[in-house]
């Protein structure tokens, strides 16, 4: 309801995150900007990740403090030099987990989820450097392609590697993510985009794998409007992306099983996810980035809070 109250109100750059508008500017960069900027600019405070942008108080400075950070108004009254604190003044890591398996590739709309699953990395990856984070990306099917190391100056390295991406081949977790736990030498935000095509109990087996020193975990679940409702039309067979088999099917006769086993499955997840500590984001990739990026700021807000 938040989420919905907060878009009938019109968020300023909302025209901005509609995903068939963000499908049609050929910039990742501009892409991000104009999301988060936009975003942002509608709301009152931002509990963005990393430091916080909320002034605290002054300190007086210390040789090998940042320079930049001297407040020269303040300078310019006691001739004395002063640094400004913020509320949380430390550097995190984020890693980007990217599915990027076969069955990402498919959209019935403007875009497909691995399109939806850049808009998504980019625009936090832009919310990371303004707030002067480390940003790191892996990408993965059934292993792992491409890595980029947590760093402050990988921002432009990451959007690159998002602009060049393609889909791979059948996807899987357990593995990818046995490897990746042992490049996490500290704590981290960890966020993983997938359409999470698995059992919920695979899935928490192995994205517990993540959980080592302590690394905070956010999962966001792509789903295209047709996998959600299964509104095929009477098509005599769907082909399974990540295989290439076809499969016999008869939509207007298990539509509304189909419905409700979709329902059990998120329900699902977001029982064993949250029973863990672990944020569950489910994303329609037809629907806004404006409710993706309220409900991630408040679950982090909350999480924030509780933790």
């Amino acid at each position: 309801m938040l989420a919905k109250r907060q878009t009938q109100s019109g968020l300023p750059g909302q025209r901005f995150i509609d995903p068939g508008v963000l499908a049609r500017i050929d910039n990742l960069e501009l892409v991000a900007r104009s999301v988060v900027d936009g975003f942002i600019s509608g709301l009152h405070r931002s509990p963005m990740l990393g430091m916080s942008v909320d002034f605290a108080e002054h300190r007086a400075y210390m040789p090998g403090d940042d320079v930049r950070r001297i407040d020269w108004r303040l300078f310019a009254r006691t001739d004395r030099f002063f640094v400004k604190e913020f509320e949380a003044d430390n550097n995190a890591n984020l890693h980007l987990l990217l599915d990027v398996s076969r069955s990402m590739d498919y959209g019935s709309g403007p875009v497909t989820k691995l399109e939806y699953a850049k808009f998504i990395a980019a625009s936090l990856a832009y919310l990371s450097r303004r707030q002067r984070d480390r940003i790191g990306m892996i990408t993965f099917d059934n292993k792992i392609i491409d890595t980029i190391p947590p760093s402050i100056k990988h921002f432009n390295t990451v959007l690159h590697a998002l602009d060049h991406l393609g889909a791979g081949g059948a996807g899987s977790y357990h593995e990818p993510f046995a490897k990746i736990a042992l490049t996490l030498r500290r704590r981290s935000l960890v966020v993983l985009i997938s359409d999470l095509y698995d059992t919920p109990r695979r899935l928490l087996s192995a994205i517990n794998q993540l959980r080592y020193r302590g690394n905070d975990l956010i999962v966001f679940h792509l789903l295209d409007p047709q996998e959600l409702s299964l509104e095929l039309g009477d098509v005599s067979s769907v082909e399974d992306l990540e295989t290439g088999t076809n499969l016999p099917i008869a939509t207007s006769q298990y539509r509304d099983r189909y419905r409700q086993l979709i329902r059990d499955h998120r329900a699902e997840l977001e029982r064993c996810f949250g029973a863990n500590q672990i944020d569950y984001i489910f994303a329609d990739i037809s629907q806004p980035l404006d409710n993706i990026l309220l409900r991630y700021l408040s679950d982090r807000e909350r999480q924030n809070r509780t933790r």
